[in-house]
């Protein structure tokens, strides 16, 4: 069983004195309905689960009155061996977006607050289509939204079972800025290249440890991609279907050029931000995507710098871009035999993952003329510095990180490479599955 960070996150929120619905949110096949599943039935003396996909009778329970008394005698109604234990009973309603009265019902079972409400679901942000679509209210104020993401580089790590005394010994090494003997170096920069090609979709991971079989991966990762098209043509509105889908399937041209900036015209050769920008907006709010946007300047807060029309698309697992490139292009990132500009775009899409996971905002800095790029920068969790990140696939010169740290003197600079701990000045080079610890 795979460990995750989030049930922590439940945990808080269940011993929490507000009694908000939570919403957990995320991208298909995250692991969403498992945790919270495991959540229900370990913690909490009555569990009761609906899923408005696999059955969709269940939207009845909303067509009537919303007060809470007739919402629980529905489900009681219509759910086989349910008890209602007053302030010990959660109650889940998996794929929500599937009922979007039950959304609206959030606010009153809030109020009401005698049992504990979690809903979860994907594509929340989208418009349902046309044909289904429901007039309905938002609770704002009655939930708390919490994101799920993939694994985590640490989780991948657990799962490979190395345990938490471990990874604080590379944390010992990362705060010390002392060199990882050569042996452990070597270790984990090879677990790092695994989760580069497997990622951290929970039915991969376990199909990897279980087989320890790259082609049962890729396999598996195919899947969930031919998933997420699938899922395109089921839930985007008919006028943007090919237009979403030729925006998903560019990702791999657009990490293959030297400069990874998101370009329309890579998705064709006249696209434009009027003709596919839309199509960018809907798979963001699918999960399946995230955005870090340029900035004019980079100082402290960022999002006053921040160039709207200047930004970088990351998905969110590393597993599923490689796969999107071809198993060939996983054996050679296992290999270290990848040399082609596609591979500095893959390991800079890692890197953002890893950092996505700790920091959550990213940006990036590309001076006017050109002459200077810095793949990351974030705003310190402690404090307003702003720290910039430099990623090498391969061990080079870092000419943009210097002119950086001459120019704006942050409090510390890192240099991500496949290699070892080094100290120069403010410069701190670090080996790629340290950004575990980056902040």
């Amino acid at each position: 069983m795979l460990k995750r960070k989030i049930y922590d996150e439940l945990l808080k929120w269940k011993n929490s004195a507000e009694h908000k619905s939570l919403l957990v949110k995320g991208a298909r096949q995250v692991g969403k309905t498992f945790i919270i599943d495991l959540f229900g039935k370990q913690e909490f003396k009555s569990y009761i689960y609906l899923n408005f996909l696999k059955n969709e009778s269940l939207k009845e329970i909303f067509n009537g009155s919303l007060e809470p008394d007739d919402i629980y005698a529905q489900i009681s109604l219509r759910v086989n061996n349910v008890e209602f234990v007053e302030n010990d009973t959660l109650i889940f309603f998996d794929e929500i977006q599937a009922c979007p009265k039950a959304r609206t019902a959030l606010k009153f079972l809030s109020i009401d607050g005698r049992y504990r409400i979690i809903a979860s679901g994907s594509l929340l942000g989208i418009k349902y289509k046309e044909r289904d679509e429901e007039s309905f209210s938002v609770p704002v104020g009655y939930e708390k939204d919490i994101e799920m993401f993939p694994l985590d580089f640490e989780e991948y790590l657990w799962a490979r079972g190395v345990n938490d005394s471990a990874v604080f010994a590379l944390k010992n090494y990362f705060l010390k800025r002392e060199k990882v003997p050569d042996d452990i170096n070597s270790l984990y920069m090879r677990y790092f290249k695994e989760y580069i090609c497997v990622g951290g979709m929970p039915d991969v991971v376990n199909t990897f440890i279980a087989t320890n079989n790259f082609q049962a991966v890729h396999e598996k990762q195919n899947e969930i991609l031919q998933n997420y098209r699938d899922d395109i043509m089921h839930y985007a509105p008919n006028t943007m279907k090919q237009k979403i889908t030729n925006c998903y399937n560019s990702i791999p041209a657009q990490f293959s050029k030297e400069y990874t900036k998101f370009q329309y015209s890579v998705i064709e050769s006249k696209g434009t931000s009027k003709k596919y920008e839309s199509a960018v907006d809907w798979l963001l709010d699918a999960g399946m995507v995230k955005k870090c946007i340029n900035v004019s300047t980079p100082l402290f807060p960022l999002k006053g710098y921040e160039k709207p029309n200047e930004f970088k698309l990351y998905l969110t697992d590393t597993g599923l871009l490689t796969s999107m490139f071809g198993f060939n292009t996983q054996a050679a990132i296992m290999s270290d035999e990848l040399k082609s500009t596609a591979k500095g775009g893959i390991f800079e899409n890692a890197a953002f993952v890893c950092l996505m996971n700790r920091i959550k905002t990213l940006h990036y800095f590309k001076n006017s003329n050109n002459t200077q790029e810095i793949e990351f920068i974030f705003e310190s969790i402690s404090g307003t510095e702003v720290i910039p990140v430099e990623v090498k696939a391969k061990n080079g010169q870092t000419i943009s990180l210097n002119n950086f740290i001459e120019t704006f003197k942050p409090a510390v600079a890192y240099k991500v490479i496949d290699g070892n701990i080094g100290v120069s000045g403010k410069k701190f080079t670090i080996p790629f599955y340290m950004l575990l610890f980056a902040e």
